[in-house]
């Protein structure tokens, strides 16, 4: 079996699906890419047994095959290589031979009989939506999912169907992210929980523009199509927590501030906390809040005052300065309103403009004040 691909072009497809593969992986073959040629067509498949995604690129071939190449070196030498057609040669022993204009490399590659097989898409139900619809719901959810696998639930993202649109949930049971797109539409209502790996993969995968995007789901597979890249994953197997129990109803005082300048205080103010906690107190009255934040183990202690619009009583309410900061940079916008009630309910943060389409709320749980 022969073919010959461009360097760049092969480059490009293979790191756009290597993200799949694990480092230590328990089988040897799962560090490899499987090749499969049919007439002038390749296409490159990657799996961890969860996640599979796959890319094609046209390639001059005479016949067909399939063989197993190894991801790392594969694509450590093409990063080395300079754009130009490179030549494989496969014999019957699965041996690869690569030649470029002054080179000759060679690979042993495994029986392709040997990869995982690809789950199949049966009664899958579809709905459409965007490239950039979907890359922003990714991006807005994707850091307040949970990393212990203890709770499997909270570490994926929550997608929740209906005919007037889509929501998309994560929590990590500190702060949970509720976004709302009413520009995608489903043909039934369903939910379903995806994993934190293929959302990351997918993220890096499509583009931000207006392509649609097709995503069809079973009992235990997502899969999305995209040009002439797919991907299919587990899906989670778990109960998604009830989490419209823990959004306040009404949050009677109102803050609002401008989003850069509160980001910034934070930062700077964060570096005095507790690096257990970070927590950052937030003393509110009238046009001023006042950051506060220490560190007694340290003797480390700072504060600062910036200005604010704020409706309520005067209040002292303690969070977690990364939660806010990491929240913050989901929120477009110059400004963010920040709904509370009193030192241990739940905050709400919401931007102050949003897109007709879309929906942003943030809510994080306040921490205990240090007396």
């Amino acid at each position: 079996m022969k073919f010959i691909a461009s360097s760049s072009a092969l480059l490009k497809q293979l790191q756009h699906i290597s993200g799949v593969i694990n480092a230590n992986t328990v089988l040897p073959i799962l560090e490899d890419f499987l090749f499969e040629i049919d007439k002038n067509t390749l296409t490159v498949v990657a799996t961890d047994l969860e996640t599979v995604m796959r890319v094609q690129l046209d390639v001059e071939a005479k016949d067909s095959g399939r063989v197993c190449i190894p991801a790392k070196i594969l694509i450590d030498s093409l990063k080395n290589i300079p754009d130009q057609p490179l030549t494989f040669t496969i014999d019957k022993n699965f041996g690869i031979e690569i030649t470029s204009d002054n080179g000759k490399y060679k690979v042993m590659g495994e029986n392709p009989d040997n990869f995982p097989k690809e789950p199949a898409a049966d009664d899958t139900s579809s709905f459409t939506m965007t490239a950039t619809a979907l890359v922003t719901a990714i991006s807005k959810t994707l850091f307040a999912t949970s990393t212990d696998d203890l709770r499997p639930a909270m570490t994926g993202v929550f997608f929740e169907l209906d005919k007037k649109g889509i929501q998309f949930v994560a929590t990590d049971a500190h702060r949970l992210v509720r976004y709302k797109r009413t520009d995608a539409s489903c043909p039934k209502s369903d939910t379903f929980i995806v994993p934190r790996k293929p959302l990351n993969l997918l993220k890096a995968a499509i583009p931000d523009n207006e392509d649609e995007i097709t995503l069809s789901y079973n009992g235990n597979h997502l899969f999305v199509q995209h040009g002439t890249t797919r991907m299919s994953c587990r899906l989670i197997d778990a109960r998604f927590p009830d989490y419209k129990v823990v959004i306040p109803a009404d949050n009677p005082y109102r803050l609002t501030v401008n989003k850069a300048d509160f980001q910034s205080a934070l930062r700077r103010i964060s570096v005095f906390s507790n690096k257990s906690t970070n927590q950052v107190a937030l003393s509110i009255s009238g046009s001023e809040l006042q950051l506060t934040a220490q560190d007694v183990d340290f003797s480390f202690e700072g504060n600062e005052r910036m200005k604010c619009q704020y409706n309520g009583e005067d209040l002292v309410i303690a969070f977690n300065a990364k939660f806010l900061i990491e929240m913050l940079n989901a929120a477009e916008g110059d400004e963010v309103n920040i709904e509370l009630s009193t030192p241990t309910k739940a905050g709400l943060l919401k931007p102050t403009e949003q897109d007709e389409n879309e929906e942003l709320l943030m809510l994080v749980m306040p921490l205990m004040l240090n007396q």
